[in-house]
């Protein structure tokens, strides 16, 4: 990539979180992840060119110092800074503009600092291509895979139900979401097939900004209400199913489709590595789970200790005290901070986040021993565990020849794993998200845990698959 001879219609976009909009290369598998700010500082930077390049140069170094050695090297791709042209950026921005969706408008690209995090398209993989058939690329956002048990709990409700499905309530509340999701991340996470089917299923059924589908670097499902058609889905993904021993079989059902696509994309690939060591028994139902009721049937088992989702799970659960259990201790360090200014450096409040970060939190004592430096490695632990908590994995599929077929008569597929957003949260986040989590299980507390279980009708997509009728129905809530 020459960034003297950057040309905007050689890229397009790609799609956009809070703080990011990403582009991608068409016809190089490269992206590039561009800043965004709010849309009242659009005509002010508010960072200059070389604290934008800090910036970004901190997201990397705390991918690739920080995250790859907890997470395991083989998921992360930390990438590199670059600096642009920066008429090619501003050029960009307004080819992007029309294609961003609506809600995300609210910030504006950054066409100031010219700087970007240049990374891998890992929804078109350098994986070895043994046929003409488009690479298939899932993305999915699990969220938070445990329930605390933290003695600093102060809500009992926090024990029992799930982050993700009380926050679920708030956002529709709140206006976020139209829908309320039945997906619940302790499903995905159990290592239990039938579980971790349903979570998927449900992710389907309600995608939010949690669950993407790829064809050839294309999404084609769940990035707006656009792309939420099954029955076009379901017509991307049958020929890939049409093999082994339903290869001559054209009248495959709806529903075989979307579960040998389950089976493939996702159980199969994330339950790969290891053997069922790796944690999760016993810790992780929830009661707003549809299916808490028969735990006897669907109960937890170990995940594979090697596995993505065993990697992801055990670095969420360095946040042991809770979000009430660590703001006083958060409150400790910016007591310090404001005695003693300079110490900000020493205790690597804003990084640099290299082996000494790393080896800062890992070493924590196991008890407060009143210390300034207990207190500000138990933060850095929380905000690593968020980070975990807000990742995306990314799952691409490159299919095998007609003639390969897996154990269980599916299609062969070459597949590779992988884990982004790796941001560092801000060391000044915690006493938002201490609001956020009081909010969350206030507004439970009062309309969601006073209803009787059951008392809401929501019908998923399944139903109407094995009816074979394909139109994608939503229920309001």
């Amino acid at each position: 990539m020459e960034l003297d001879k950057m040309d905007e219609n050689d890229w397009k976009y790609h799609g956009e979180g809070n703080k990011s909009l990403v582009v991608s290369h068409v016809q190089h598998s490269r992206v590039l992840r561009l800043l965004k700010y709010p849309a009242e500082d659009s005509e002010n930077a508010p960072q200059t060119p070389d604290q934008a390049f800090r910036h970004i140069q901190n997201i990397v170094d705390f991918s690739s110092s920080v995250m790859r050695p907890l997470l395991g090297e083989k998921f992360i791709h930390s990438g590199e800074v670059v600096r642009l042209p920066l008429e090619f950026v501003r050029q960009l921005s307004i080819k992007v503009q029309h294609q961003r969706p609506a809600w995300r408008c609210n910030k504006v690209m950054d066409i100031y600092s010219g700087c970007a995090l240049c990374l891998p398209n890992l929804t078109l993989p350098s994986l070895h291509q043994s046929t003409h058939t488009p690479t298939l690329c899932i993305e999915i956002k699990p969220k938070c895979g445990f329930l605390p048990s933290s003695k600093h709990v102060s809500k009992e409700i926090k024990t029992k139900v799930c982050r993700f499905c009380m926050h679920q309530h708030y956002k529709v509340a709140s206006g976020k979401w139209k829908r309320s999701s039945l997906y619940c991340p302790l499903d995905l996470f159990s290592g239990n097939r039938q579980r971790m089917h349903s979570a998927i299923k449900h992710l389907i059924e309600e995608p939010q900004n949690n669950f993407k589908i790829f064809k050839g670097g294309q999404c084609i499902y769940g990035d707006s209400d656009e792309l939420l058609d099954l029955s076009s889905l379901l017509q991307h993904l049958r020929p890939y199913f049409l093999f082994g021993n339903n290869r001559f079989n054209s009248h495959m059902t709806n529903k075989a489709v979307l579960n040998n696509f389950i089976q493939v994309s996702s159980l199969n690939v994330l339950l790969s590595g290891g053997r069922g060591d790796g944690g999760g028994k016993g810790r992780s139902f929830c009661e707003a789970s549809l299916l808490s009721r028969d735990r006897s049937r669907h109960g937890s088992q170990a995940l594979p200790s090697d596995s993505v989702l065993s990697r992801i799970l055990q670095t969420q659960m360095l946040d042991n005290l809770d979000i009430e259990g660590l703001y006083p201790l958060y409150r400790r360090v910016e007591q310090h901070l404001q005695d003693f200014p300079k110490e900000r450096g020493r205790l690597q409040v804003d990084g640099p986040y290299g082996e000494a970060f790393l080896q800062k939190l890992q070493k924590c004592p196991g008890e407060d021993d009143g210390s300034v430096e207990f207190a500000v490695a138990k933060v850095h632990q929380y905000r690593v565990a968020m980070t975990a908590k807000d990742c995306s994995i990314m799952v691409t599929l490159v299919p095998s020849s007609e003639e390969e077929e897996d154990d269980e008569g599916l299609p062969g597929f070459s597949s590779s794993v992988s884990i982004l957003d790796l941001d560092p949260k801000p060391f000044d986040s915690v006493p938002r998200q201490l609001r956020l989590d009081q909010k969350i299980v206030s507004y439970f507390l009062r309309t969601a845990a006073a209803l009787p279980k059951g008392s809401v009708p929501r019908r998923g997509i399944y139903p109407a698959v094995e009816r074979e009728d394909c139109t994608l129905l939503f229920h309001p809530v």
